[in-house]
């Protein structure tokens, strides 16, 4: 008799944010949980603290995404992206290797 297998419908109710492949060449994409609706900004910064990117500004409703992010015009290195809503900031690690 086969085996039956559960798939889960129910709704995130943590944060979660990742990106795959780590490192990468050129383009990664960055995976994030919410357990709201939230309006929401995700950025790359380099290791200066400099802006490199806003993937996204908007509203962004509970549940999975994901965004492509395409890091073929910038050198080698580590950067950082970092996911801010009103009640969540986590910034995380992202290495481009060429």
């Amino acid at each position: 008799m086969p085996q039956k297998i559960k798939v889960s419908t129910s709704q995130p109710d943590n944060y979660f944010l990742t990106n795959y492949p780590n490192p990468f060449n050129p383009s990664t994409k960055i995976i994030f949980t919410l357990p709201e609706t939230y309006n929401l900004e995700l950025t790359v910064y380099n290791a200066y603290g400099q802006k490199v990117q806003q993937l996204f500004k908007g509203l962004k409703e509970k549940g999975n995404h994901e965004l492509q992010f395409d890091g073929k015009n910038l050198s080698s290195g580590v950067y950082y992206y970092t996911l801010k809503t009103d009640k969540f900031s986590e910034t995380k690690k992202m290495i481009i290797i060429k």
